[in-house]
């Protein structure tokens, strides 16, 4: 409708002016057709160039404006706008790229919100179901102690040894979440020293000589000698312990192997975590540093854990500005590669 109405406009001026111009200019030249004609038509198109690119200036002006307060949410102002239109940098085809643009741009922040209240809803799903188990199993023992089963003292400790593994866990849950989200906000500072990284290894396999033993797994650390490393003793010994306790829990039944691997990698050292057990299927590959994803649920509850053992050591290693990586076959193994810096 504007464009129609513009068209009718510039039309009906035209044919006025010239018109009027012809009259006006036929008169002074005493009615010689011929020379008012020229300089009635010359006339009429220096103006109504003037008209049509004043008119159709505006026209686009406005267009543009609107597109431009679009794209950038009104924060340009008005001057610095029209500068910027006005501007020889500037032109239909600069402003379809700048929209073009706007557009993925806003297609890929669009595409990012579906995917964080994807991970929202997971996530928060996650997290009720974890702390809902051991909340009503505790809640389960203590009812039937008060129904009655105190009575019994035999059943009464079992059922008060069973509840309190209940709130180690939710202790472990909540202390967990606590430590991801100090990482996550850098709240937390790194105690760089150096340390023999061996060492380390060797005391975290120690403490799992039981639970390896237990469940036929042989736990070997191909490198014997010293390995100096610069990094937070405590927080390395953490990865390790997750680490190797993953490749424990989901090793095959019998013979069992976790094996730990250290590589010279110049200035750095790469340390890697395999075992022999079921693997990670490909699919769950990109997922298995998130909060509380498991890729085999019911065993992962079945020998215990928080579900944010990965998580926790993802950010311990990037806090360090170090990389970690996997490597995986599903129903033949894992591996976990880890960076620390040379100690000097």
């Amino acid at each position: 409708m504007r464009t129609r109405y513009l068209s009718i406009l510039i039309v009906a001026f035209s044919t006025i002016a010239f018109l009027l111009g012809l009259i006006i200019i036929n008169i002074n030249f005493l009615n010689d057709i011929i020379k008012s004609t020229i300089v009635a038509l010359s006339f009429f198109i220096i103006l109504n160039y003037i008209v049509v690119r004043y008119l159709i200036r505006k026209e686009i002006y406005e267009k543009v404006r609107t597109i431009y307060k679009n794209i950038y949410n009104y924060k340009v102002s008005k001057i610095d706008l029209k500068q910027k239109i006005k501007s020889s940098a500037i032109g239909l085809d600069q402003t379809n790229k700048e929209v073009d643009k706007w557009i993925e741009d806003n297609s890929k922040q669009i595409d990012k919100m579906i995917a964080l209240e994807q991970y929202r809803k997971e996530y928060i799903g996650n997290v009720a179901h974890e702390l809902k188990t051991p909340i009503f199993n505790i809640q389960g023992y203590i009812s039937t102690l008060i129904d009655g089963a105190m009575e019994d003292s035999h059943l009464t400790k079992k059922y008060l040894l069973r509840a309190e593994a209940g709130i180690d866990r939710l202790i472990a849950i909540v202390e967990d979440l606590d430590t991801i989200t100090k990482l996550e906000l850098n709240e937390v500072s790194l105690d760089i020293k150096r340390f023999d990284i061996t060492q380390v290894i060797r005391d975290v396999i120690d403490s799992f000589e039981f639970k390896s033993q237990e469940r036929k797994v042989n736990i070997i650390l191909q490198h014997q000698d010293p390995v100096f490393v610069e990094a937070d003793k405590n927080k390395i010994k953490q990865v390790l312990v997750n680490l190797i306790e993953n490749g424990i829990k989901y090793s095959k039944d019998e013979e069992g192997e976790v094996r730990i691997k250290i590589f010279d990698m110049e200035d750095q050292y790469l340390i890697e975590v395999s075992d022999h057990g079921i693997g990670i299927e490909e699919k769950d590959i990109i997922r298995v540093f998130e909060r509380f994803y498991r890729t085999d649920k019911a065993r992962s509850r079945q020998f215990g854990g928080t579900g944010l053992g990965l998580s926790i050591v993802k950010h311990i290693i990037e806090a360090h500005n170090q990389t970690i990586n996997l490597r995986s076959q599903y129903g033949i193994g894992t591996v976990f590669g880890f960076t620390l810096k040379k100690g000097e």
